[in-house]
């Protein structure tokens, strides 16, 4: 069964910015079914609101975006969120991230926001906080 991991939006956006790098790698690992993104309706939103911004000068085109985005809800699992865990992280817009984690039994929650993901006031067991690189390197 594979790992079940919650991908930041962020660690997403740059998965389709660049052709290479970590967050590339583990949006390739997710595709392939090597481990399992969890989604849930907040995060879910969040990276239908990336699709249409205007970060994207570089990268995937709008329809290879739409297809990546299509291709992970089929190799992720939807969780419904039943508990809050609030007020917990600094930046508030972040905690639906955890409650994701939690309710999924995610292993580790991947962001390039290290800063204020992994500074909650709540700890959860053995979820983890880390960067694409640093998930990759512990998978060898």
């Amino acid at each position: 069964m594979p790992t079940s991991i919650v991908i930041d939006a962020n660690v997403f956006v740059s998965g389709l910015r660049s052709q290479d790098g970590a967050s590339r790698a583990l949006l390739r690992a997710a595709l392939v079914g090597e481990i399992e993104p969890l989604f849930g309706n907040a995060l879910w939103l969040e990276y239908r609101d990336l699709l249409t911004r205007p970060v994207w000068a570089t990268g995937a085109t709008p329809a290879e975006r739409e297809q990546v985005l299509a291709a992970l809800a089929k190799k992720g699992r939807w969780v419904t969120i039943y508990f809050g865990w609030r007020p917990n992280l600094p930046d508030e817009a972040d905690n639906h991230l955890i409650e994701l984690a939690v309710a999924g039994g995610a292993e580790a929650i991947i962001t390039h926001n290290l800063r204020d993901v992994g500074r909650g006031e709540l700890r959860f067991g053995r979820l983890r906080i880390l960067t694409p690189a640093q998930f990759l390197e512990t998978r060898r």
